[in-house]
């Protein structure tokens, strides 16, 4: 990875903050973009990093400024991984109509907006990777995961339908389909459930890294179950 240039979207997250580490200790560049405005103590810093706070990636022209800066601090850009997003649980009987739009913004929206922004960079590079978070809860929705599962089902048509478009230009585009994620939130949402059996962050950010690197040029349009021991 030393050289390579990694855009990753929802970076100050527990799952974007996991690949950011992993990536720089390969010796990527970096490039952390994240809707707040301040990043947690612990993410790489320095020359080799550009930290990008208070980007609205629903809005196509943040995307499009958060790509031109990353471009115009490395030179170019290399891998896009689309970590940014949302989740609510929530029952479809009783519930909020706007929580169907407000996922898909957050979910589909964010992606489809910087993967278009970041097109031109990345078929310039000699070998251009968009890694997508789907959710294994997408291939089959449960309780109360109506909106949810159908935002991130729109993230998995995306990845096959970019890939298909991509397949002459030698950038590939995959995505992961977790299981639950071991996190704080995720623990105290769900304190009777046996985390051992969850998929931790830093295990997720090796499937990620791998499917954007170079040695992964044969893999587009994957959806690569994680789902741990769920």
């Amino acid at each position: 990875m030393t050289g390579r240039v990694y855009a990753i979207t929802g970076a100050f997250g527990v799952l974007g903050s996991a690949v950011a580490k992993a990536a720089a200790a390969q010796g990527a560049r970096l490039a952390l973009i994240d809707f707040a405005t301040t990043a947690p103590q612990g993410l790489p810093a320095g020359d080799d990093v550009l930290a990008l706070g208070g980007v609205d990636l629903t809005d196509p022209a943040a995307a499009k400024a958060a790509v031109d800066a990353i471009v115009a601090r490395f030179g170019g850009l290399d891998v896009l991984i689309n970590v940014a997003g949302g989740f609510r649980w929530e029952m479809h009987e009783g519930g909020d109509p706007e929580t169907w739009s407000k996922m898909f913004q957050m979910n589909v929206q964010t992606n489809s907006n910087i993967s278009r922004a970041a097109l031109a960079a990345l078929k310039a590079s000699k070998s251009g990777r968009i890694v997508n978070i789907g959710a294994n809860g997408a291939v089959k929705a449960g309780t109360g995961m109506g909106a949810y599962a159908a935002s991130k089902a729109g993230v998995h048509k995306l990845t096959e339908a970019l890939a298909e478009e991509l397949k002459a230009t030698g950038v590939t585009v995959n995505a992961v389909l977790p299981s639950i994620l071991d996190t704080a939130i995720n623990r105290a949402d769900m304190p009777d459930a046996d985390f051992s059996t969850w998929v931790k962050a830093e295990e997720l950010a090796t499937v990620i890294l791998f499917l954007a690197s170079e040695q992964a040029s044969a893999v587009t349009g994957a959806l690569v179950p994680v789902t741990g021991r769920v």
